[in-house]
Formats: structure tokens, sequence, C-alpha cells
């Protein structure tokens, strides 16, 4: 019979420790880099009303986050500039909440309403950038064009519709983080098996085998029941199944019974395996096998199996 042994002693001094004959530990990690990108579409209805709104005021759309931060277009009629003479419409994208040293990507488009598609675009996606993104300093930070749009063309332009204007604007926060190695862990399930097998008995689901008792059907399980019981072992899938009456005086399950309920079961037993042959014929065509006998208590019981 073989033995399991713990070693307890300290290795000799002339056995090279694990630590000075095995290989220096390596690890990795990687560091990454990418855009949270999202866009809002901002349309400036009454243009020719906004004009003579002064140099440097504007008029600005809704909010809108994208990658933890709020943004907002800023649209100004008569431009930003005083030396520009509200010659030019000016248009940027502002960082419209707290953050410091924000690296972002920007696109600005206004769009072709005549269906061409002749849109205006500067953009900073698909395409290298020597100096890389560009980075609002605080609060109010802006990226855009002082001189976005000569005036006089854009109001005879295709850009222009029913006194309306359409922009989109797509913003690419920047954000870096370093990934190491990922460790996955398993909740372990509680131990409640026997209310788990319970509640498979209930629901019905999966049963494969049938008894009837005084009329009433009961659901259950093969697996579970050769699982619990020699005899149904035995009787399920082994020699009672596959065996004559011989074989079946021989089994665990016969023992088991002979010593459990010898006046009742035994005779169960005998009775059942005298006809194994005809049960399985039985079992193959979906008819039921009757078994006859009677309880401890000397009561009649029939019993009816059903192999589903």
């Amino acid at each position: 019979m073989g033995k399991i042994l713990r070693e307890t002693g300290k290795p000799s001094s002339s056995t090279a420790s694990p630590a000075s004959s095995s290989a220096p530990a390596t690890t990795s990690s990687t560091s990454v880099t990418e855009t949270v990108r999202g866009s809002h579409h901002f349309k400036i209805t009454g243009y020719s009303l906004s004009k003579g709104i002064g140099i440097g005021k504007y008029v600005a759309s809704d909010t809108f986050s994208v990658g933890g931060y709020d943004w907002a277009i800023y649209f100004y009629p008569d431009g930003k500039s005083v030396e520009d003479n509200a010659t030019y419409v000016s248009l940027f994208i502002a960082l419209a909440s707290d953050g410091t040293d924000v690296r972002a990507l920007f696109e600005l488009t206004l769009l072709d309403q005549s269906g061409k598609e002749r849109h205006k675009v500067h953009s900073h996606f698909e395409r290298t950038l020597e100096s890389g993104p560009y980075t609002l300093k605080y609060r109010g930070s802006m990226w855009g064009y002082k001189r976005f749009f000569k005036r006089t063309a854009l109001e005879t332009s295709d850009y222009l519709k029913d006194d309306c204007l359409s922009v989109n604007c797509s913003v690419g926060v920047v954000r870096s983080h370093t990934e190491g190695p990922r460790i996955y862990s398993i909740g372990i399930p509680p131990s409640n098996i026997g209310e788990q097998f319970g509640q498979l008995l209930e629901s019905g689901r999966g049963t494969d085998v049938s008894f009837e008792v005084n009329g009433e059907i009961f659901a259950a399980h093969k697996l579970v029941l050769a699982a619990r019981s020699p005899v149904f072992r035995a009787q399920l899938f082994g020699p009672m199944k596959d065996q004559n009456t011989d074989s079946v005086m021989q089994t665990d399950g016969f023992d088991y019974l002979k010593e459990s309920c010898p006046s009742v079961l035994t005779e169960l037993l005998e009775y059942v395996a005298r006809f194994t042959e005809h049960s399985d014929l039985m079992f193959k065509h979906r008819n039921d096998v009757l078994l006859d006998g009677s309880d401890i208590n000397g009561r009649r019981v029939k019993q009816r199996l059903y192999n589903n």
C-alpha cells in the first residue's frame, strides 16, 4: 500500500537551494496610449441675426463629455481678434471643465448643406502630427481657428442654408495607462449542493427516470440515484443492466440489499434480475416494467420504472 511522505527536514549544505539554482524572476508590463473619442453636432440658426454681436463674443453649444472632460464649441460671428476687424468668423473647441494638461486630438467640420459633401474639415485624426496631440492647460483653453472662414465667402456658400450653419466636432482625449499581468479570480460556490439538487428535482429539468407508487408519478435523475444507492447503480449502469442473474447476485448492491432489507428488497432484486433481458427490451421501446413486492410493513407497493 502506498504512503504519502512529507519532507520536513532542512536540505543539507551540499544541496543547492531553489533560489540559487533557479533562473531569475522575469516580469513584464505594457504602457498603452490610446484615445477616447466622441463627437457633437452643433446647429447655428439665425446666423444673420448673430452678426454684430461684437468681436471676441461667441455663441456656444451645449457642453458634452468625452474622456471624462466637458467640452463646448464656440462660434464667433464677428471673429475673435480685433485686428481682423470682423472679416472672418472664428470657430473653436474649448475645455469646459477643470483639467490640467489635457492632451487631445480635434476635428472641426463645417458641413456642406447642398448635398455635394464638400465639407470644410480641419482634423488631427488620420494623420501624423509632428508635435503630437494638442495640450490644453486649464479650463477655458481652446483649439481652433481665428480665421476659420471669410465672412463674405461664407454668406454666399453652400455651408449657409436657410440662415443656418451646421458644425460637427470630434474630440479624442489621449490617455495612457500601464498594464501588468492580469490575475483572474474564480468565485468559490457555497456549500449548498444539496439545496441545488433539491431545486433540480423540483424543477424536473433533466429527469430521465420515473417511479409510480400507488398511482403517483415521481421523476428522478439516474445519475443521482446511482451516486446515492449501490442498488440503483447496479440496476441502471452496472451488471444488472447488461448481465444475467448469476452476475447480479455477485454485485455489491445485492449484498447491500441483503443486509439492509433482506425480507423485501432481496426478493424484489431477484425478481428484477430474473427479468433483466425482458426489462432491457421494454426499456428500448419505452414501455413500463411492473415490479410487484411488499414494503417492510407488509403492504403491497406497485412500482413502475420509466426510461425517458
